[in-house]
């Protein structure tokens, strides 16, 4: 039987994902969690994306892209970030309710015109989360970022990056004034949550919260 091409680009897309902010190698079982799908489900395509030569897997092991599965990877993470960055600047969308929608569309439109949409956005490098778009020549640059739960009392950063997995945390943060490019001070912590400092207001976030957020230290 013919294997859906856009199955494979999803899987592709999701594998790469993983680890382009964190080193822990996906294996199976998280990848039929992050698909929603059945662990013999997904044992099955990962042997025919193995078989295709897009990537590597040994029984019981982490799931690793071939440099064709990562090329497969990031155009298709360039088709899906720039959908939702032109859904927002755009089309009207917030930043919580693009994800669904670029999920479908990123399988639909050409070449042609996502390149039409690159040049109309004015070739943005980021999408509205802050996630990295690749160029059309295939590279990404990921900024130089860390998680905000692991900062330290006292550190002082900007925000570059906020996970969209869980809409209900965006716009939770949004409501709180936490949004890309906006600076915070830490100023406790504990394994259940922190308080932050912006624009002279304390903020209370939970664990969940915080492990949505990267950010860039400040001297």
């Amino acid at each position: 039987m013919a294997v859906n091409p856009s199955a494979i680009e999803d899987y592709v897309k999701v594998i790469y994902a993983h680890t382009e902010w964190q080193k822990a190698p996906i294996t199976s079982s998280v990848l039929a969690a992050r698909l929603g799908l059945a662990a013999s489900t997904v044992t099955e395509m990962v042997k025919k994306l193995v078989a295709q030569g897009l990537a590597l897997h040994e029984p019981y092991g982490a799931i690793e892209l071939t440099p064709a599965g990562t090329d497969l990877a990031l155009g298709m993470l360039r088709r899906h970030r720039l959908i939702e960055t032109w859904l927002v600047e755009q089309m009207g969308y917030r930043w919580d309710e693009v994800h669904d929608e670029a999920e479908v569309l990123e399988h639909a439109i050409s070449d042609r015109l996502l390149d039409a949409l690159d040049d109309r956005l004015g070739n943005p490098v980021r999408d509205p989360h802050g996630d990295p778009i690749p160029t059309r020549d295939g590279v990404l640059q990921r900024p130089d970022a860390t998680l905000l739960s692991d900062l330290e009392p006292g550190s002082r950063a900007t925000v570059v990056r906020i996970s969209d997995r869980d809409p209900s945390v965006l716009r939770h943060l949004e409501a709180e004034g936490i949004t890309l490019d906006i600076d915070l001070t830490v100023l406790d912590g504990t394994p259940s949550g922190a308080t932050v400092s912006l624009g002279g207001a304390r903020v209370e976030l939970a664990a969940e919260a915080l492990a949505s957020i990267w950010v860039a230290r400040l001297p």
